[in-house]
């Protein structure tokens, strides 16, 4: 959860951790106090969810430790760059693999979700159709939807045939594109004042790509092999 400021949303989204035997809760940067009376109080089983969540001061702390990064939207305003899919599409797509060892959903704020460029951080990003007169959910029950696709699916997936989860994490993509952004400046391809822009237009590729692990750290090589040149060539 991304800068929730509703101790009763995280009373509630505790309770569904507890509901659908989620591992850990893990919160950014909360506006509210959120090992309150009034959360644990919604929480009722899920309480310990509460009292063992970590807290982070960013999401790139709070994810980098995760194979698979997924994210919710609702936002009318999204860019049309960002794909967005339904919950039992990506559900479907995940069980489709044999083992993913740490799975991070990330929500927003119930005011204003996820911005754009933290949207960049999933590999894929959940969107609940609803009524176009009033499309906003609340936090608490979008919550519910997605744990339930992803509890669904994983129970009446077979077990054959399962595919080995070799996605480029999001640390890794993260990583790979600070270090090529800082290259892209010093050549000359880029400007500062635009760069960001341009950046996420390239994340946006690889993220569409599926890329592997593998094709990831290639790329990082021959970033930092340029990066190498230039810091050791004459007249540098």
């Amino acid at each position: 959860m991304v800068e929730p400021n509703g101790p009763i949303n995280i009373g509630s989204i505790a309770r569904l951790c507890s509901n659908f035997d989620v591992n850990e809760l893990r919160i950014v940067s909360p506006k509210c106090d959120i090992f309150s009376l009034e959360a644990k109080k919604m929480a009722l089983k899920g309480q310990k969810y509460i009292n063992n969540c970590r807290v982070f001061n960013s999401i790139e702390q709070a994810i980098f430790d995760c194979d698979l990064v997924l994210a919710t939207c609702g936002r009318i305003d999204l860019s049309n760059d960002i794909e967005c899919e339904n919950p039992e599409v990506i559900s479907k797509w995940i069980s489709s693999f044999k083992v993913i060892n740490n799975l991070a959903i990330l929500f927003g704020r119930e005011d204003r979700g996820l911005t754009n460029s933290e949207l960049l951080f999933a590999h894929k990003i959940f969107n609940i159709k609803t009524s176009q007169d009033y499309p906003s959910l609340n936090l608490s029950h979008a919550v519910a939807i997605i744990l339930y696709e992803l509890n669904k699916c994983s129970k009446n997936t077979p077990q054959k045939d399962l595919k080995v989860f070799n996605l480029a994490s999001s640390k890794q993509i993260y990583e790979s594109f600070k270090d090529l952004e800082e290259i892209l400046i010093r050549t000359g391809y880029l400007l500062e004042h635009t760069s960001f822009s341009k950046i996420s237009k390239f994340k946006k590729f690889i993220l569409k790509a599926k890329t592997s692990s593998h094709e990831i750290n290639v790329l990082r090589g021959i970033v930092r092999q340029i990066k190498w040149f230039l810091n050791n060539s004459k007249g540098n």
